[in-house]
């Protein structure tokens, strides 16, 4: 919106009013509607959970919002960024009301809310973008046949969203781990010259992260529930799929892929194979470093992190080459 009044060299200008802006909103929004949020009840199965009992949950909401109107306020928005936007508040919602809600809601019910978002981020991504895909540090391109290209962004889109979820459950981990996944794609798309509407929002959605991480911080205030989490993980599958190289998503989210993806395999295998895995180890693995390996929730978090910066050192360097 204000993007249109300027000319002249002015947009760099803008552009850092609007992360500015991003971060003091999520601020301001998080310090006073923090108490009309719902309240954690604890997890009884999760190390620590019942730590959590009492504090603000769903404040997701709320940087996601911030996001939003940051979004509209300070980018040149088209019509297939708007659709991700709503995609993105849509995602933010069902996952507010399970926050929400004093029954939580089941598996299965979100699964399939889910996989709906996720069908219309492949069908938007297509009516707006070519098939062809690079491979990661081979210099080469691929046609995926259409039909396949939809199936697979359903799958990369569904798994990050549930990935990214899991993950959630330590202080400032979540958060810490989508902002450094997100800055990665930000650096490859400035090296892939992708168009600032789609890049620039990169830049507002961590800034707004970082601004509910001032008050998760351990030990943590309020907690994004699922209305962040899951919103994080759609927003990261949208940002690897406008790179151009879908494939990056398993480098630059490895950490966030292990920590709550081998749960999610674990479930899958003795829920309809009946196959045990990982037999000795808890999942998410945030809880086993913390269980099995004693890290303090902060060693959990600057570990973990470290390991995923290291990654996308890597990955940006292999990339740009």
């Amino acid at each position: 919106m204000l993007y249109s009044f300027l000319s002249g060299g002015k947009e760099s200008l803008l552009a850092l009013a609007g992360v500015l802006f991003a971060f003091a909103a999520t601020v301001a929004a998080t310090a006073k509607l923090q108490g009309f949020l719902p309240k954690d009840a604890g997890r009884e199965y999760a190390h620590d959970g019942k730590l959590s009992a009492g504090k603000p949950r769903g404040a997701g909401i709320l940087f996601v919002l911030a996001f939003v109107v940051s979004a509209f306020l300070f980018v040149p928005v088209n019509a297939e960024l708007t659709i991700y936007l709503i995609l993105l508040v849509i995602c933010m919602m069902t996952g507010f009301l399970d926050d929400a809600s004093k029954t939580p809601w089941g598996e299965y019910k979100k699964g399939i809310l889910d996989l709906c978002v996720a069908a219309l981020v492949a069908v938007t991504f297509l009516q707006y973008n070519s098939n062809v895909i690079d491979l990661p540090f081979t210099g080469r391109q691929i046609a995926v046949p259409t039909v396949l290209f939809a199936v697979l962004a359903v799958i990369l889109v569904w798994g990050s969203v549930n990935v990214t979820n899991c993950a959630d459950g330590v202080d400032g981990l979540s958060g810490t781990l989508t902002i450094i996944t997100i800055g990665t794609l930000y650096l490859i798309d400035r090296q892939r010259e992708v168009p600032g509407e789609f890049s620039y929002p990169i830049l507002l959605f961590a800034a707004c992260i970082l601004g509910y991480l001032w008050f998760n911080a351990t030990p943590s205030k309020l907690m994004m529930g699922d209305a962040g989490s899951r919103s994080m993980g759609l927003f990261i599958s949208i940002a690897v799929l406008k790179t151009g190289s879908p494939l990056l998503y398993i480098p630059v989210a490895f950490v966030l892929i292990m920590d709550g993806g081998l749960g999610l395999l674990k479930i899958f295998l003795l829920r309809f194979l009946k196959i045990r895995i990982l037999k000795n180890t808890r999942t998410p693995l945030h809880d086993h470093v913390r269980k099995a390996w004693g890290w303090s929730n902060t060693q959990t978090v600057f570990r973990f992190a470290i390991i995923q910066i290291v990654l996308a050192a890597a990955v940006v360097y292999g990339v740009g080459m």
